[in-house]
């Protein structure tokens, strides 16, 4: 990406970022629902089919890829409404880089998810939970969970451009509860029927939980996952981005 391109998509950063500052409770609700998750299953729902060792290590790994699943609609709203407003046709009759206000939209939205994992991990300190996988693991795992948040966020701005109504991104949202729910963040595989339990082993989601797991030297990993945990977020990406640019370089024809 040439040096033009970057200064652009800075910019447009820092306009999204602009927005936390007059839109502050809805950023403090996305930063505090996953928090809310996390306790309620850890306290109220605690037990976890299946799962051998402490629940909350692994609770803590589940939710954490769930909290880089959900919080789309933030995203998917702001696109939706550049679209309508008009804002998006007077970025695209600047000499700006193409695909500068969804990379700096992005940008904004991994700046805020890696505070919500900052935030989700001190509160699991606070739960008691420890990652047993040393510093290198502990980093590959926030590693690969931004990436598969990244790989979500794009798929997300797509459908953003797809639905094109602030009144459909709901709709659109709902999308995603089957990848949060139907993975093993909260209970193994085994423990469910058989077709059930191949459903969730398949779930991008839960690629990443076990791949996470196992770099944090927890309960319910698998090394050998770690590979999937990568290669799904790539493949997804491989999809969605080109789509994304491409419908939005579509959009003034």
């Amino acid at each position: 990406m040439s040096t033009y391109a970057l200064t652009d998509s800075w910019t447009m950063t820092r306009r999204e970022l602009a927005h936390w500052a007059r839109q502050p409770v809805r950023v403090v609700v996305g930063l505090v629902f996953p928090v809310m998750l996390l306790l309620m299953f850890a306290y109220l729902m605690g037990g976890g089919r299946g799962v051998e060792g402490d629940y909350v290590d692994y609770l803590v790994p589940g939710m954490l890829a769930l909290t880089m699943a959900f919080g789309l609609e933030g995203t998917m709203l702001a696109v939706t409404q550049d679209l309508n407003k008009g804002v998006i046709d007077r970025f695209r009759s600047m000499p700006m880089a193409n695909g500068a206000v969804l990379v700096g939209r992005s940008a904004a939205d991994m700046l805020q998810s890696a505070l919500a994992l900052a935030i989700m991990i001190g509160v699991a300190l606070a739960l008691g939970w420890r990652a047993h996988g040393g510093v290198a693991g502990f980093l590959a795992a926030v590693g690969l969970l931004l990436l598969f948040r990244f790989a979500m966020l794009w798929i997300g701005i797509h459908l953003a451009m797809v639905a094109g109504k602030p009144e459909l991104v709901q709709a659109v949202q709902i999308l995603v509860w089957p990848v949060g729910f139907l993975s093993n963040a909260f209970a193994t595989p085994e423990s469910m029927p058989d077709w059930l339990g191949t459903v969730v082993e398949w779930n991008p989601m839960s690629q990443t939980a076990t791949a996470v797991r196992d770099l944090f030297g927890g309960p319910g990993g698998e090394a050998g996952h770690v590979w999937a945990a990568v290669v799904w977020p790539v493949a997804l990406l491989a999809v969605f981005f080109p789509l994304a640019v491409r419908r939005f370089g579509a959009l003034s024809k």
